[in-house]
């Protein structure tokens, strides 16, 4: 995989949601702005 660069558009990915639900970035592709958040350490003792 490449290396992303500011600007650049994400590739498309999928998670589970807060209710067990399978989602996908390409969902919202031009329907609404989504915003990645990434917390390596969240809830460990770092």
């Amino acid at each position: 995989m490449a290396e992303l660069e500011i600007g650049m558009e994400a590739p498309d990915f999928n998670l589970s949601s807060t209710r067990k639900e399978r989602i996908s970035l390409s969902d919202f592709r031009g329907e609404k702005n989504v915003l990645v958040a990434f917390h390596p350490l969240d809830f460990t003792p770092g």
